[in-house]
């Protein structure tokens, strides 16, 4: 019956509150052993590791159980991604408390408020090269792209022995962290990739279709924290220069002389 309270009382609160979205922390699991109605088993119970499956969890110094099934259903059901908690201001936080000491508090603590505008939570991958051509990181470079990668570059560095070498850099979306990783190992030569999670701020973006006597051009309109710029796709700059016989600079002055 408590299991159908918990359940009950925490889909009415989920409910009134409509997050836009929930971000979890990895959750601690605990270790030793738990008894129950089947007798002495290891922690994380069989039902709770079952129910984690591709959700970040650990055990750590703690003995007991720390998350029962229950729990982790509920937690896998509204969880809309696990990671740290986001550049956020505050305005409620609640403790739900438990009855078994430990010796650190025993509660787990929900945190409700906005995020900042512009702000969310980015992946930065990076992993070292000696032993490849421009033409193998390109293809590289590339392919990460091509799977949703934010943005993909590169830094010349000396290696060991003074050897000179490539630096690739990634940054993707926390949920997109495994299969870049998997890229880099399959379309790179390293046997390492580091890992940073980071906050990122980012301006609001749209993009115009500008009519000039040219043709159309694209233009990116971005603001946000008390700035506002604009700046002409290169592509179309390009073609229109190609096509007249132009440089980009009089293509530019044309194009704003029409506006």
């Amino acid at each position: 019956m408590d299991a159908i309270a918990d359940v009950t009382a925490f889909c009415i609160l989920m409910n009134e509150l409509e997050p836009e979205e929930v971000v979890v922390s990895p959750i601690h699991v605990g270790k030793g052993h738990v008894l129950c109605e089947h007798g002495l088993l290891p922690v994380p119970a069989p039902a709770t590791a079952y129910i984690l499956r591709d959700i970040p969890s650990y055990s750590a110094d703690i003995d007991g159980e720390l998350c029962t099934p229950t729990g982790a259903a509920l937690l896998k059901h509204f969880a809309t991604r696990f990671g740290d908690m986001p550049d956020m201001e505050e305005t409620a936080t609640g403790y739900g408390m438990g009855l078994k000491d430990f010796d650190r508090p025993n509660c787990v603590r929900a945190v409700l408020g906005e995020v900042r505008e512009g702000a969310d939570m980015v992946t930065e991958l990076a992993c070292n090269v000696d032993d490849m051509t421009g033409e193998a990181v390109s293809f590289a470079m590339d392919r990460l792209f091509e799977a949703g990668a934010l943005d993909v570059y590169t830094i010349p560095i000396g290696m060991k022995k003074s050897r000179p070498g490539i630096m690739i850099r990634v940054l993707c979306a926390p949920e997109d962290r495994d299969a870049m990783i998997a890229l880099l190992f399959k379309h790179t030569t390293t046997i390492g990739v580091r890992e940073i999670p980071m906050h990122r701020y980012v301006l609001k973006r749209k993009m115009e279709t500008v009519p000039t006597p040219y043709g159309d051009v694209r233009r990116k309109d971005v603001e946000g924290y008390g700035t506002s710029r604009s700046k002409y796709e290169h592509d179309d700059m390009a073609r229109i220069a190609r096509e007249n016989d132009m440089s980009l600079d009089d293509v530019k002055k044309e194009i704003e002389g029409t506006r």
